[in-house]
């Protein structure tokens, strides 16, 4: 496929590009040689300036006060963006951490923020690993045929989110189901139906069950995350039914969606790659630079947006006030400026400066959790694998936002 500028530009709002990899890093190499700041204007959508270069993307995401997340925080067509602006002025949006700005971000952050500290993580670890090992032995129980992304990865870090917030497993398979819904929303497979009320229906279907959630733990603390985000005050005050929800949501979606399809893509990544797979089978010290290669391989957040606050440029290009800036993380992880031979998998690559946690204040969160997921899941499995193979077609989600394999199927035999 050949692409011009304009071209590579719209596959940006295409959600089949991001489950044709090809396709997209075609489109996203052209742009970052030809266009690395480029305006795009895609019917249905609010014009937007394309940024795909690493250095572009670090200078913004430094300059958190140049550039804010909101009024437009992620991709969406322009009903969408429209539709939002209203539910924010009834005092009905969705206002995750993704959606503001210091002093709030600031301040609302800091409300779970220990939980995923070092100690804390320590303290996590162990359980960590047990459930490792549990969805291993689980490989076994399969006969040596799976789909490792839906009866595998999207399971494992399910299970460690949902324990965190202290919720009960009955309501596991409820959450990850809204969870496609909310990120599949452009998937024919995954989504709940094709229009934006359907989607708004899913977020609503969230709400309510985060809204009970915040009852129960206002009457009965229990020491959980649930309770620290339910009994947390902002200047005195506990944080709004709709706040409150809004970091339930982030936290359960993102912080077990993003994990998975990490998971999955590594596998797939190591499959692909067998000589990568040998050597860090027969050198399993190389396992933390092996994740953090994983995760740059599969980068699972496709993009943030910016609005600048006051005239600027990016990269040489003049930009207003006001005007909205798309950050390709996809592109920034693939950057020939930055990383060696950037389309070769390679599990012991050090340096590896990528940004899908993003940099700066919106750091992700959960960034020491998905890392340790990550490291049990195969610290478990590439001991015990004897040999893989696919056994069919790998399939990506449709999707702009957040998304990876959602089918991975495999065919492998484990020792004992």
């Amino acid at each position: 496929m050949t692409f011009t500028v304009t071209e590579a530009g719209l596959a940006l709002t295409d959600p089949t590009a991001y489950a044709d990899e090809p396709r997209l890093h075609e489109a996203l190499g052209l742009l970052r040689r030809e266009a690395p700041v480029h305006r795009v204007e895609a019917a249905g959508f609010d014009p937007f300036w394309a940024v795909t270069r690493h250095a572009d993307i670090m200078e913004i995401e430094r300059n958190h006060t140049l550039f804010h997340n909101a009024p437009r925080p992620l991709l969406q067509t322009a009903e969408m963006d429209a539709r939002q602006r209203q539910r924010e002025a009834d005092g009905m949006g969705l206002r995750t951490l993704i959606h503001m700005d210091d002093p709030q971000h600031r301040v609302v952050r800091a409300i779970g923020a220990d939980w995923f500290k070092p100690r804390a993580m320590r303290a996590m670890e162990e359980r960590v690993q047990q459930l490792a090992r549990q969805y291993v032995a689980r490989m076994s129980e399969y006969g040596g045929e799976c789909d490792f992304a839906t009866q595998v990865a999207v399971h494992y870090p399910l299970y460690v989110i949902l324990s965190l917030l202290g919720l009960p497993e009955s309501d596991f398979p409820r959450l990850l189901k809204l969870t496609q819904e909310l990120f599949g929303g452009a998937d024919e497979e995954l989504r709940r139906g094709d229009t934006p009320e359907d989607l708004m229906e899913t977020l609503l279907d969230f709400f309510a069950y985060f809204q009970d959630l915040t009852t129960a733990r206002r009457a009965t603390p229990t020491d959980d995350l649930a309770s620290a985000i339910a009994n947390a005050r902002v200047d005195g005050e506990y944080l709004s039914d709709f706040d409150a929800a809004s970091y339930y949501v982030i936290i359960a979606t993102a912080g077990h969606d993003t994990t998975s399809s990490t998971i999955s893509g590594g596998l797939h990544a190591l499959i692909q790659h067998p000589g990568e797979l040998a050597r860090l089978r027969d050198d399993p010290a190389l396992l933390p630079t092996a994740v953090d290669e994983m995760i740059r391989w599969v980068t699972p957040v496709k993009e943030f947006m910016r609005t600048a606050t006051a005239d600027t440029q990016v990269g040489g290009v003049p930009i207003q006030q006001g005007e909205a800036l798309l950050l390709s993380y996809p592109s920034a992880n693939r950057d020939e400026g930055v990383f060696d031979d950037p389309f070769r998998f390679d599990v012991g690559r050090d340096p590896n400066k990528h940004l899908a946690f993003g940099f700066g204040v919106h750091f992700c969160l959960g960034a020491a959790l998905a890392r340790m997921e990550t490291r049990a899941l195969f610290a478990e499995l590439l001991p015990r694998l004897e040999s893989i193979e696919l056994a069919g077609q790998a399939e990506w989600m449709a999707t702009t936002f957040v998304g990876g394999l959602k089918h991975l199927p495999i065919r492998y035999t484990l020792k004992g």
